[in-house]
């Protein structure tokens, strides 16, 4: 089950967090794998760790948020590997802040990445899947998507819309055979999240380290391999019935927070 071999998956953000985890047991289940990463030393570790595995990958450096940028190495990618099969929209940058203190600078860099640089790559990759006969997206979104969460005023706006445009590709595109889900986590274990709390809690990071943990019911934050998992199935032809939906992966965030 969950066979990707002789699939081509593009993976952005593939160089740290979830996307790194998704890249990595993509290419250990049989896929050729094109990371796509604003840090492209990141992005050659991933590469360096598949290759290590036996794996295949190559890695571009990408900002998502540039459009001409992204569609000229979603070119490269198609007329090097032949066709594009899976695309995960794993890039994304976060923010803290409330509608008062977010700043219209604050705003655009969020819609620039979250959004605009979501849409940048599914519009690169759609005219192929519709050329080839299909395909599966996958995007990240959040459970902030559909739950108001303090101080992420901008951020939850992102991937409301990250959601909202799983749910109109999905439906555009049915008659394509192209499906498109996401996936929407908690809080994550990643060095993100680490960074997050060295910087504005610092001598405090164990303490708010258990109480981010302890926000989600299961009383831990979630693995990105737990979340690569998840992936992997919905990238598979085993969930080739599966279309329009999105999938929180939270601890219990979302129904059994009391």
């Amino acid at each position: 089950m969950f066979d990707l071999q002789r699939k081509t998956a593009i993976i952005t953000g593939g160089g740290s967090g979830i996307g790194k985890a998704v890249a990595e047991l993509f290419a250990a289940r049989g896929a050729e794998i094109f990371v796509l990463d604003l840090n492209k030393s990141a992005a050659d570790e991933t590469v360096k760790l598949i290759a290590g595995s036996a794996g295949k990958a190559t890695a571009f450096a990408t900002d998502v948020s540039d459009q001409a940028g992204v569609n000229k190495v979603v070119s490269s990618i198609s007329k090097d590997a032949g066709r594009i099969d899976i695309l995960v929209n794993s890039a994304g940058i976060s923010h803290i802040g409330k509608l008062e203190n977010t700043s219209e600078e604050d705003f655009n860099r969020i819609f620039q990445v979250n959004i605009k640089g979501v849409y940048n790559v599914m519009h690169a990759v759609i005219q192929y899947m519709k050329s080839q006969g299909g395909g599966v997206i996958l995007n990240l979104a959040s459970v902030a998507a559909s739950l108001g969460i303090n101080d992420r005023f901008a951020y939850s706006m992102s991937k409301g819309a990250v959601l909202s445009m799983t749910l109109s590709v999905a439906k555009d595109y049915l008659n394509e055979n192209i499906r498109c889900n996401c996936i929407s986590p908690a809080r994550v274990h990643t060095a993100f999240v680490d960074g997050f709390l060295a910087k504005n809690y610092p001598g405090k990071e164990k303490e708010m380290f258990e109480k981010l943990s302890n926000s989600q019911p299961i009383g831990r934050m979630g693995k990105p391999n737990e979340i690569a998992a998840l992936a992997l199935y919905l990238c598979s032809d085993e969930a080739s019935f599966v279309t329009g939906c999105d999938y929180p992966i939270d601890g219990g965030f979302t129904r059994l927070n009391s």
